[in-house]
C-alpha cells in the first residue's frame, strides 16, 4: 500500500492496521527507488523499533500522540541528535550531531518518526541538487532532469512516496522550487515563525525550515506544531500558531505584472498558470495586476546579502575548529588552506568569495551596504503591494525542471531559477508552491503565493480553498 498524506495513514491505524506496516512500506519504497539518490541515512532499525513501541501503547497514550503516523525524511542541514549532518557536504561528512534541532523535537514529541536524512545541495546552496558530494538527486517525474534545490531530496522523497512528508530549508526558494519542479506542496514560514536552532546556518537573516507535503493540510498540521518562539532562538517570533479556523470568501489576489513579462518563463509553465488564473477567476476570485518594479532587484541583491552572511557562517569551517582537516596539510596555514580547499566544492567556494568580496572594506559600501538599502525598499514595496490584498501570486518557477548539467557553464542562469522565491525571503514574507499539472505530461507547472508576514495560517487556508484537491 502507497500512503500519501497523514490522514491516510490514519486512517489506516484507526481502521486496525499497525505502524510498523506503514513504516516497512515505506521502507520497501525507499528501496525500491535507490536509484534516485535520495537518502544518504536510512534509520531502518531505529524507525521500526519506534513503530512497534507506538503499536504497543494503549488508546488512552496513542491519543496523546497527535501526529501519530507522520513519518517524516529530514533535509541534512537539520539536526537530530545521534545521527550525522554533513549538509551534503565532505566539510562535515563524519560530524554527529548532539542534540537536535528544535523543529524537529517538536514534532517528535507529538508521534513523528524519521525514517531518514536525504540529500541536498552542499550548505543548501544550489537551485538543482546537482551541487552535492554524494551527487545529484533524479526527479522522479523525470530521471533525466534535476529535482530543484537545494531541498531536492526532500522533494523528491515526498513526490515518489518514500515518506509523508519531509522537512526542508528555505534561504532563498530551497522548499518551493524544488517543490514546484517535483509537483508537491512546499512552504517557506514567515522568517521567525520557526525555530532555526538546529539548523546549520547559511545565510541567517534568511533561512527557515518548512515541510513538504503532498497535501495543504499536511504542510497546516505540521506547522501547527513547529511553529512558535524558542529561547534557543532569539529570532523567532513571539507568536503561537492560530488554530482558529478561516471563513471562505473571495479573495483578493495581486498579480505582479513584471513576473508575467519575464523573458526567460517557460510558455508551458506561463499557458498552465494562467489558465489556473482564469479558473481561480470563475470561482468568483479578483485577481488584480499591479507593477513591481523591483523584481529585476531581487537576485542580485539576494546574493550580495546571502553570499556575505556565508562567508561568515563558514568561516568557522577551517580544519582546527570544525570539520574536514586534510591530511596533505604540514603547517597551520597548509591546514586552513587545503582543508577548506578540499573540503568545500565549487559552488562553496564560488559564493564564500562572492561574500568576501562584498565584505571587503574597499567593497563594503558599496555592495553590502547598499544592497541592504534595497532589502529595506523590496520589504517595503512588497508591504505596499498587499495592501488591500490578501496575497500576492506569480509562478514558483519560471522553467520546468532541466536536464543535468544544462546550466553548469552559467552560474548567472542558474541564480535567475530564483526570481520569483526570493522576494519571500527578502522581506520576511510567508510563501507556499502549489502544483499545477500539464496536460501530457509527468512535468508540473506552479503557482505561488504570499501573504503579509505573520499571516502563515491564512496563507494555507488561502492555499486549501483555491487548490481544494491538494
Amino acid at each position: 500500500m502507497q500512503f500519501t498524506s497523514l490522514g491516510h495513514v490514519q486512517s489506516h491505524l484507526n481502521a486496525g492496521g499497525r505502524m510498523v506496516e506503514v513504516v516497512d512500506s515505506f521502507l520497501a519504497r525507499i528501496e525500491a527507488h535507490s536509484q534516485l539518490n535520495v537518502f544518504l541515512d536510512v534509520f531502518s532499525d531505529e524507525v521500526r523499533a519506534q513503530a512497534q513501541a507506538q503499536d504497543a501503547l494503549s488508546p488512552e497514550e496513542k491519543a496523546q500522540l497527535p501526529l501519530l503516523g507522520l513519518v517524516l525524511a529530514i533535509k541534512d542541514n537539520i539536526a537530530f541528535k545521534g545521527h550525522r549532518m554533513s549538509a551534503g557536504s565532505r566539510m562535515l561528512q563524519t560530524y554527529t550531531s548532539p542534540f537536535t534541532a528544535t523543529a524537529l523535537q517538536r514534532l517528535l514529541d507529538a508521534g513523528a518518526v524519521v525514517i531518514g536524512r536525504v540529500n541536498c545541495d552542499e550548505f543548501a546552496m544550489g537551485s538543482s541538487n546537482e551541487k552535492s558530494f554524494y551527487g545529484p538527486v533524479l526527479n522522479p517525474l523525470d530521471p533525466q532532469r534535476v529535482p530543484g534545490g537545494s531541498s531536492g531530496g526532500s522533494a523528491a522523497a515526498v513526490a515518489a512516496g518514500l515518506c509523508v512528508a519531509a522537512l526542508g530549508t528555505d534561504t532563498g526558494g530551497s522548499i518551493r522550487q524544488p517543490a514546484a519542479f517535483c509537483g508537491v506542496v512546499g512552504m517557506k514560514p514567515s522568517y521567525g515563525r520557526v525555530s532555526r536552532y538546529g539548523l546549520l546556518a547559511y545565510g541567517s537573516s534568511f533561512d527557515q525550515i518548512g515541510p513538504l507535503t503532498h497535501t495543504v493540510k499536511d504542510a497546516e498540521t505540521i506547522l501547527a506544531y513547529m511553529a512558535g518562539p524558542d529561547p534557543q532562538d532569539s529570532t523567532s517570533m513571539d507568536s503561537t500558531w492560530e488554530a482558529a479556523a478561516f471563513p471562505s470568501k473571495p479573495l483578493k489576489l495581486v498579480l505582479l505584472k513584471e513576473a508575467m513579462e519575464f523573458k526567460g518563463m517557460n510558455p508551458q509553465v506561463k499557458l498552465a498558470f494562467e489558465q489556473t488564473l482564469n479558473h481561480w477567476k470563475a470561482q468568483g476570485h479578483s485577481i488584480e495586476e499591479r507593477s513591481f518594479p523591483l523584481l529585476e532587484s531581487l537576485v542580485p541583491t539576494y546574493y550580495v546579502l546571502s553570499t556575505a552572511e556565508a562567508s561568515s557562517n563558514l568561516g568557522r569551517y577551517d580544519g582546527i575548529h570544525y570539520g574536514f582537516r586534510s591530511p596533505d596539510a604540514e603547517d597551520l596555514e597548509s591546514t586552513y588552506r587545503l582543508s577548506r580547499s578540499q573540503g568545500f566544492g565549487p559552488e562553496v567556494k564560488r559564493r564564500i568569495m562572492t561574500g568576501t568580496f562584498v565584505l571587503s572594506s574597499k567593497f563594503f559600501d558599496a555592495y553590502y551596504l547598499q544592497a541592504q538599502r534595497v532589502r529595506r525598499k523590496i520589504r517595503e514595496a512588497t508591504d505596499a503591494l498587499l495592501q488591500g490584498a490578501d496575497a500576492l501570486v506569480l509562478p514558483t518557477s519560471p522553467n520546468l525542471p532541466f536536464k543535468f548539467g544544462e546550466k553548469d557553464a552559467d552560474p548567472i542562469a542558474m541564480y535567475m531559477e530564483d526570481a520569483f522565491t526570493v522576494q519571500a525571503n527578502l522581506a520576511g514574507n510567508p510563501a507556499i508552491s502549489l502544483p499545477i499539472s500539464i496536460p501530457d505530461s509527468p512535468l508540473y507547472a506552479s503557482a505561488q503565493l504570499m501573504a503579509a508576514r505573520g499571516a502563515d495560517e491564512a496563507l494555507l487556508h488561502m492555499s486549501m480553498q483555491l487548490m481544494p484537491g491538494e
